[in-house]
């Protein structure tokens, strides 16, 4: 069983980009680790690694426009000891690296760092070329990698630390711009380890990424209506928390996923995939359909592609009734 984690009584916006909070943490991590190195595809200010660059000139890599190159690059530098994060938007730290992901770095043993910045609808105005809806599921099927979103900049600067502690292939999905803030400075994570953030018996709420507090605005609405919904901050995508979802399952019997990300191969795929083998429950997803990105701004995409709390009650009370069926 998870242990409750305490979260803030309310959720404002955070007052720093996603960006920045990522680019802290990882002048930290490589100030207490000197094979920490920066590799970019020509997005350093776009991914916040200017300070990084700045600070460790000589840790520092641009490609340039190359991003598949940029992959190998990174593969390089962990074949020589170092502990490379490599940088691009999230469209082209999956699709275009597939490959490179796959061979370069999980199939040959290596520990290179990937992060992929303005995933799904968090890249508003980059449109639909940019808009990674897709890339968790096409990262998820390589062997060995971990996977992991963080929900809020507390969460950010706890998990870069974590996954340039473990050895092996990390893609890392993230926001640019501010996120609501969650959880309080300073709190612990574990990676593989879900975060419990509030009991409830009738139905659980499992969410990723900006999400999460869509899914902590829906439990509230669902409790005046005498709902008690249990949300669960499913931060590493793989591998998954099983315990946690089988105990949700066990202890609510009705499950709603919800992801900035297309329903298919994401969150939703990995607990329905483990649900049906091993508890079967009603189970919803909420997340964008079998569907491409557009330009808009993020409330606009969020509505557009139903990615809302409004949309979470919804299906959570469609799957309680099926429960009660």
């Amino acid at each position: 069983m998870n242990d409750l984690i305490k979260i803030l009584d309310h959720h404002p916006l955070g007052q720093e980009e996603m960006r920045f909070v990522y680019s802290s943490a990882l002048v930290r991590a490589a100030r207490e680790n000197d094979r920490v190195v920066s590799v970019n595809c020509d997005l350093s200010s776009s991914t916040g690694t200017v300070p990084f660059t700045n600070e460790f000139p000589d840790r520092s890599f641009n490609v340039g426009i190359q991003e598949a190159n940029g992959c190998g690059v990174a593969a390089g530098l962990s074949a020589t000891g170092f502990i490379p994060f490599y940088h691009s938007f999230a469209v082209f730290s999956s699709r275009r690296i597939c490959d490179q992901v796959f061979q370069s770095c999980a199939y040959a043993g290596l520990n290179v760092k990937i992060i992929g910045c303005d995933a799904g609808v968090s890249a508003t105005y980059n449109g639909g070329t940019h808009m990674a809806f897709e890339d968790i599921g096409v990262l998820r099927s390589i062997p060995e990698i971990t996977i992991v979103e963080p929900s809020d900049s507390a969460m950010m600067s706890a998990l870069v630390p974590l996954i340039r502690d473990i050895y092996g292939v990390v893609y890392m999905r993230t926001p640019r711009k501010q996120v609501a803030d969650i959880y309080p400075a300073g709190t612990a994570f574990e990676l593989g380890k879900a975060a419990l953030l509030r009991e409830g018996s009738d139905v659980t709420l499992i969410a990723s990424g900006m999400l999460v507090v869509e899914a902590l605005g829906a439990a509230d609405t669902l409790a005046k209506e005498g709902i008690q919904a249990r949300v669960v901050d499913m931060f590493t995508i793989k591998p998954l928390d099983q315990a946690c979802v089988l105990d949700c399952a066990q202890r609510t019997g009705a499950i709603v996923t919800a992801e900035n990300h297309n329903i298919i191969g994401g969150l939703g795929s990995a607990v329905a995939e483990l649900l049906s083998e091993e508890c079967p429950v009603p189970l919803a997803r909420v997340g964008v359909g079998d569907q491409f990105g557009e330009v808009g701004t993020q409330e606009y995409l969020m509505e557009r592609f139903g990615l809302t709390a409004e949309q979470i009650v919804r299906k959570a009370k469609q799957v309680m009734a099926r429960k009660k069926g």
